[in-house]
């Protein structure tokens, strides 16, 4: 019973885990370490497997899980930047590294609202109607939720690109 669980468990995560990999990097940047929230969240999800409803909404359940594991953490953490949370060697180049590093400490700016909502949708790769059903929300409100997070990402940008020059030409 438990290889059949373990196999049923391994075969509805393999397919998902580049995507649920993409959300633990983007949402855990500045306090949990995207690996420990990995590992934590599948922990988690194996023990309640047997509460799982409907497989295609796997990847839900895990994100449910890590969202409630970061609440959790958030209320005990101080955000610190983890430089160490992308490693060159997985990304590729270090140029590119940088890049998702920066746009992940933008991210980790945003209210928590707007953030889960543009990583759900730009990182995972969720419709407007899954995060609606992901989070509990009217589709009108993920809509919101991203317009606002994209304007806000903007003016984050913006800024730090402001300050870049101004250190840069001071």
């Amino acid at each position: 019973m438990v290889n059949n669980k373990q196999s049923e468990f391994l075969k509805l995560y393999e397919p998902i885990h580049d995507r649920f990999e993409k959300y633990c990097r983007a949402c855990a940047y500045g306090g949990y370490p995207y690996e420990d929230l990995m590992n934590d969240c599948l922990l988690k999800a194996y023990d309640k497997f047997d509460s799982l409803q409907d497989p295609g909404a796997f990847l839900s359940f895990l994100i449910g899980i890590s969202r409630r594991l970061l609440a959790n953490a958030s209320r005990k953490l101080k955000p610190e930047p983890m430089a160490e949370s992308l490693n060159p060697s997985e990304i590729g180049k270090a140029e590119s590294s940088m890049k998702v590093q920066f746009l992940h400490w933008c991210l980790s700016q945003l209210p928590e609202q707007q953030k889960e909502a543009l990583v759900l949708f730009e990182i995972v790769g969720f419709s407007v109607k899954e995060i609606a059903v992901s989070l509990e929300i009217s589709e009108s409100n993920v809509k919101k939720r991203l317009s606002r997070g994209r304007q806000k990402l903007k003016e984050v940008v913006a800024t730090e690109t402001e300050n870049e020059k101004g250190v840069k030409h001071a």
